[in-house]
């Protein structure tokens, strides 16, 4: 490697490299280096890194551990490469440091001009004095993650135009206090450029003090997303005065309390498996909420969403108390409600979700047997997984005009039996995904006129339906999937496939059944483009009425162990690929042939057998 002399861009970001090769310094003209690994025996040293003096962009430099000298990282120059915009220092996870080598970090202070800085598994219980002095002033990010014998943070707080911090698992660190903002001046403003700040996994954690007694509100006064995770020992309060904040997100912080009402921008709370209490005092102007792992929500529902809320987004998840949305004066101005494993939900009984576009439903354990779709009349987008008590979608009677829904999946819910009676009503409806509804008989009444705009119908392992309903399929299908449904397989000649001029793609796959052969004349319409096949036992061979499909330019056959012969007359002259798996007969009869033989019977260009190309 040390010959290539006029090698400027040396990328190895996604290798296993285990160490450099030597003398790399000899590549004078390097530009792009993404990492340096310091190996253990006799790679190339830190060292060869101070002859890469055109070095630019994003460095990596792993494996500090194997510096053991202070003179190596001395000789690395990263003091001098001022085109290095981002930097990462990494040792092995679990080394310990010295606090004799903490010099050795101290060495590999890098040029004033660096943008970004991440430090991974630093050993040391103290940083030195470079991180986080003023002269970085043209610092934005930095990212201090797993220094675990650390038992105080470094003084950051006078970097000018730091704008994204990250401490993850600082095991040591107990209080978090004045030295963390830096010069103990008050005429300096900590944290001044700062807008996103993140603490993770800060398990000894257990104080955060505000910068000053008689100086509340002076740090972090442009901050406007704060995340804190898993710091469960983490008591009191949070800086008195973020004028800022938007964005406050907590998770596994069940000892922290703090008055939300003090953080006069904050419109999105994301609160998980904390303190209750906070629920209790939700300011109003909140838009976006988040709960979780939160058993007493169900008697906090009506304070979070009264009537003068500007509540826009709800999503609750592992709430076994929330029971019921009917008790909740909810706001006009709700758009998405997302509830996910939660208990015996209720939903109301008249239409109080007036503007209501997104509704998701994960694993509702109790007995939500019916979705009265007319409680939504703006409701674009239906997604229900694992509701195993679902029985029916509802329309009222007195409901006559057309539903604004775009989509509608069901996943997962066995009991699911129908749709609403008559027909389902949606003018407007692209996507309709049944996935796992074992007790389902039939698909929407009424499908090629009430659903005229329906592009992707997917039906899977639903085995109980055997037909669409009468009248056909919408004709603007475009992409259609069949899958595991035995006995609708079996009346495939009564699909109506040719009605559908815009059906470009097709995916049908079986898993029991008795089809020998396949697809019949006159089953599929001609301008399908794509094709695949899966899982037929007893497929022996391709059927005639892949002649017709003179439009096909991909097919895809997978899982047919039968599967023997190929169409004497081959395939459609436009078809470009042809992918098959797992079909043994089909690569014994290509193997007993020459490729360019057995392509031609094909006429196809571009074959793969068990992801091997043949050529």
């Amino acid at each position: 490697m040390w010959k290539l002399i006029n090698l400027r861009h040396l990328d190895i970001t996604r290798t296993d490299i285990m160490e450099m090769p030597i003398q790399l310094g000899s590549l004078r003209s390097l530009q792009t280096l993404t990492k340096f690994i310091i190996g253990s025996r006799n790679g190339s040293c830190i060292g060869e890194l101070g002859k890469l003096t055109n070095l630019r962009g994003k460095l990596a430099i792993l494996n500090l551990q194997n510096v053991l000298s202070s003179t190596d990282a001395s000789d690395a120059g990263l003091k001098d490469k001022k085109h290095i915009e981002e930097l990462v220092l990494e040792w092995k996870a679990g080394t310990v440091v010295l606090e004799s080598q903490r010099i050795i970090l101290d060495n590999l202070q890098p040029h004033s001009n660096l943008k970004s800085l991440t430090i991974n598994n630093y050993g040391g219980q103290s940083f030195p004095d470079w991180i986080g002095h003023d002269s970085f002033f043209n610092m934005v990010s930095l990212h201090l993650n797993k220094c675990k014998f650390c038992c105080s943070l470094p003084s950051l707080g006078q970097l000018p135009s730091l704008q994204n911090l990250s401490i993850v698992e600082f095991d040591g660190v107990v209080r978090v206090g004045p030295g963390f903002y830096g010069s103990g001046s008050s005429s300096i403003m900590p944290f001044k450029a700062l807008k996103v700040l993140r603490f993770e996994l800060m398990l000894k954690w257990e104080e955060w003090l505000s910068f000053g007694a008689e100086n509340e509100g002076v740090a972090f006064p442009l901050l406007q997303e704060l995340y804190i995770h898993d710091c469960p020992k983490l008591t009191r309060r949070l800086p008195i005065h973020l004028p800022s904040l938007a964005k406050l997100e907590i998770t596994e912080c069940p000892l922290l309390v703090f008055s939300l009402p003090m953080f006069p921008a904050i419109c999105q709370l994301n609160l998980t498996r904390c303190n209750e209490v906070l629920l209790k005092e939700l300011p109003t102007r909140i838009q976006v909420l988040k709960v979780g792992g939160c058993d007493a929500l169900d008697s906090q529902a009506n304070i979070m969403m009264g009537p003068s809320s500007s509540l826009q987004e709800l999503e609750v998840s592992d709430c076994s108390s929330f029971v019921s949305l009917s008790k909740c004066d909810l706001a006009s101005t709700l758009k998405s409600l997302i509830i996910r494993n939660c208990g015996i939900l209720e939903l109301p009984m008249y239409p109080i979700f007036s503007s209501l576009k997104k509704l998701y439903l994960f694993n509702i354990h109790g007995a939500l047997k019916s979705v009265p779709l007319d409680l939504f009349p703006k409701l674009c987008d239906i997604y229900i997984f694992g509701c195993r008590n679902l029985e029916s979608l509802t329309v009222s009677e007195e409901h006559r005009h057309d539903l604004m829904t775009l989509q509608i999946q069901i996943i997962d819910c066995p009991c699911f039996v129908s749709f609403p009676k008559g027909g389902l009503r949606a003018a407007n409806l692209t996507l309709l995904w049944v996935w796992n509804c074992g007790s389902l008989r039939s698909l929407p009444d009424k499908m090629h006129s009430f659903l005229s705009s329906l592009e992707e119908l997917q039906i899977v392992n639903c085995a109980e339906v055997e037909s669409f309903p009468e009248g056909g399929l919408p004709c603007n299908l475009k992409s259609m999937s069949i899958i595991d449904c035995d006995n609708l397989v079996a009346e495939r000649m009564g699909w109506g496939l040719q009605k559908l001029p815009f059906l470009k793609k097709l995916f049908i796959c079986g898993e029991r059944g008795n089809v020998e052969s396949f697809p019949e004349v006159g089953l599929l319409p001609t301008n399908l483009t794509a094709l695949q096949i899966m899982n037929f036992p007893n497929m022996k061979s391709l059927d005639k009425g892949l002649q017709q499909l003179t439009s096909l330019e991909e097919l895809r056959i997978y899982n047919c162990p039968m599967l023997k012969y190929m169409p004497e007359e081959g395939l459609a002259a436009s078809v470009s690929v042809l992918l098959i798996n797992n079909c043994p007969l089909v690569k014994k009869q290509c193997q007993r042939k020459k490729g360019k033989e057995w392509r031609k019977i094909a006429h196809v260009h571009l074959i793969m057998i068990d992801d091997e190309l043949i050529e």
